[in-house]
């Protein structure tokens, strides 16, 4: 009798196990939990919103309404992340050795790019740049406290290359 029960027993925890892994491979059921803080950030994301936060609350887009970027993230920590104004003035003679003062000022401000190693932790993210579109971010870490939610990145900024009294604030969406 005891057998017959251990079979049973085995049978069900197959079928569940069986359903389980079927409801996993579908993406009907919990996704894996990841092993590190990292893990659960690795993979592609893009931009959402680059903000800068005023004392009084209110939000300033640094690249308009609909920045555009990516943020690429791989297991080892390895990072790439580029963002840029949606619409950006072309240079008048199409060579960008010869742009104006006023060609040259756009371009540098209407996007931002750097890559390097990341360390994240569960609560700060460190970005150890290697080069940077803003050259006095060659060779810095800087430390972004940042939020994950579902499928969305949001780090703030304390003092962002714009100055002032502003915080910033990027949000990125994973790419799925």
């Amino acid at each position: 009798m005891r057998s017959k029960w251990m079979g049973i027993v085995a049978l069900g925890a197959a079928v569940c196990a069986a359903i389980a892994g079927a409801a996993l491979a579908r993406g009907d059921g919990p996704a894996a939990v990841p092993a590190s803080p990292l893990a659960a950030l690795a993979g592609a994301w893009t931009l959402e919103r680059v903000d800068n936060v005023l004392p009084d609350g209110r939000h300033v887009q640094l690249y308009g309404p609909q920045p555009q970027g990516q943020l690429l993230i791989d297991a080892q920590g390895r990072y790439a992340l580029q963002m840029v104004r949606a619409q950006r003035a072309r240079f008048a003679l199409g060579d960008k050795a010869k742009g104006t003062p006023g060609e040259y000022r756009a371009a540098a401000l209407d996007g931002n790019a750097h890559y390097g190693r990341l360390d994240v932790s569960a609560s700060a993210l460190r970005f150890r740049i290697e080069h940077a579109s803003f050259p006095n971010w060659d060779g810095s870490e800087q430390v972004r406290p940042y939020t994950l939610k579902g499928d969305e990145l949001v780090y703030t900024v304390p003092t962002p290359t714009s100055g002032g009294q502003a915080t910033g604030e990027v949000a990125w969406r994973r790419q799925r």
